[in-house]
């Protein structure tokens, strides 16, 4: 399996420049800034306060602006957009909501645009250390389920894609910083159960000179609007 970043696979697989893209779950903004620096124009859509007011306050990499909306309910016209990515993002939508934002993806998509989904597949290294914390195994079960009936709604697949992304963290306080950041409730549970974290990151880690390094396979859908 080919070892390659995420967001390297999305400018292998999609033209970004001069492209109206909207990045769901977009978090603190750092893809939409790289997609916005690769001559997209981009609005993130963000449903955490704490994440949307950290990528409002970042320096812009251009004219990339932000909304507070979730994925089942954009609040974008119909028909604007080029590409709508999920960029690990489908998994944290509710999963009565998930067939709903593959509506959304839809009814905001010009014909013949695409939905770009990357989700991390419920294996490997990183997944085996956030395990304890959060077992994301169901529901990235059912974000797949989502996207493969997103043909009712005019969406058809394209391509799929499995590789593994390399994520490397500094050290253990950069990774609970990471997973709490993705979810603030699992804060509690990181902290109560610091220690045997703590150790298993030392473990599954593979210890480089930039951190730690974990290998998490990882699944890219494209989508096409019919």
């Amino acid at each position: 399996m080919r070892l390659i970043r995420n967001s390297d696979v999305l400018e292998e697989l999609v033209a970004l420049s001069g492209k109206r893209v909207i990045d769901v779950g977009a978090g603190d903004g750092n893809l939409t800034r790289l997609m916005t620096s690769r001559g997209a124009r981009v609005t993130g859509l963000e449903c955490q306060a704490q994440q949307l007011a950290k990528a409002r306050a970042a320096n812009p990499a251009g004219d990339e602006d932000y909304l507070d909306g979730g994925a089942e309910a954009m609040p974008l016209a119909d028909g604007m957009a080029d590409l709508v990515v999920f960029f690990n993002s489908l998994h944290h939508v509710p999963p009565a909501l998930m067939d709903r934002a593959m509506q959304e993806a839809a009814r905001v998509l010009k014909p013949g645009g695409i939905v770009y989904i990357s989700e991390p597949v419920a294996d490997g290294a990183f997944f085996e250390l956030a395990k304890p914390v959060d077992d994301e195994t169901e529901v990235r079960k059912q974000a797949y389920e989502a996207l493969m009936g997103a043909a009712k709604h005019g969406l058809r697949m394209e391509t799929e894609h499995v590789f593994l992304h390399p994520m490397t963290m500094k050290d253990y306080e950069a990774f609970r910083d990471r997973i709490v950041s993705a979810n603030h409730e699992r804060k509690l549970a990181v902290d109560a159960m610091e220690s045997q974290l703590r150790t298993s990151f030392e473990r599954l880690g593979r210890k480089t000179e930039r951190g730690y390094e974990f290998e998490q396979p990882t699944r890219v859908n494209l989508l096409r609007k019919i």
